[in-house]
């Protein structure tokens, strides 16, 4: 295994702990219309990020690739926007958030520096 494809799995592994910590948190949320709504939109974005990031490193192209780490990170930044949401709404205590916020902002930077460097650093680059 090279170098790329070691930090290749460690991304993949923090996003899939990042899906799991999602959906823990998710079953925490309260049994209100309120707090069903936001679990399943939380869920459904907060868990996708790691099969499409999957999906990427499969990519049949380089303009492929991009693609799908554009999905990857449309999803993360949706997810923050339901985080924000919750803590706002105090649908949870603010200790069951702590951390996440912190590497969703992470993971984004990652997923941002990747489709950068995989377009070469083109004029493009910042139309994600």
């Amino acid at each position: 295994m090279n170098k790329e494809q070691v930090k290749a799995e460690d991304v993949e592994e923090r996003l899939i702990d990042f899906g799991v910590r999602i959906v823990k948190l998710s079953s925490k949320l309260p049994n209100t219309s309120a707090g069903r709504h936001v679990a399943g939109q939380i869920l459904r974005s907060g868990t996708s990020p790691a099969p499409n990031y999957g999906e990427a490193r499969s990519a049949e192209s380089r303009a492929d690739f991009v693609h799908k780490l554009g999905i990857v990170l449309k999803e993360l930044n949706e997810t923050l926007i339901w985080l924000k949401i919750i803590k706002r709404s105090y649908l949870l205590k603010p200790d069951l958030l702590e951390g996440l916020v912190e590497e969703n902002l992470q993971l984004e930077k990652i997923i941002g520096s990747s489709i950068k460097t995989a377009r070469g650093g083109s004029p493009r680059s910042n139309r994600i």
